[in-house]
């Protein structure tokens, strides 16, 4: 087991997801942030069933710098509730894992 984690967010679209990877890898609390486009969401919101286009964005962090990185996400996001989830590395390519730690520190 690794500290490393992927962290996936959604976001309206591509221009919020890039200013938000912009500034997660800029400030060293991401390695990499991967922006899938266009994706279908379904979700129950305010007693509602809603449909949107969004964009996710999966982030390559360490445990260590998550607190900040959530932090961050929740300043920069346009939604009230932004999905953010971490989910740990179980492994992973030694080299890349640790490039990860690297890029965060």
């Amino acid at each position: 087991m690794t500290q490393e984690l992927v962290v996936l967010v959604t976001t309206p679209g591509n221009e919020l997801a890039e200013r938000i990877a912009d500034a997660l890898v800029q400030e060293r609390l991401a390695a990499c942030v991967n922006i899938v486009g266009q994706i279908k969401s379904i979700y129950r919101w305010e007693g509602e069933i809603t449909r949107d286009s969004e964009s996710l964005m999966l982030i390559k962090t360490t445990g260590a710098r998550y607190s900040e990185l959530e932090s961050r996400i929740r300043e920069l996001h346009t939604y009230s509730n932004p999905e953010i989830i971490a989910l740990r590395i179980e492994q992973g390519a030694t080299a890349y894992l640790n490039w990860v730690v690297d890029s965060t520190q």
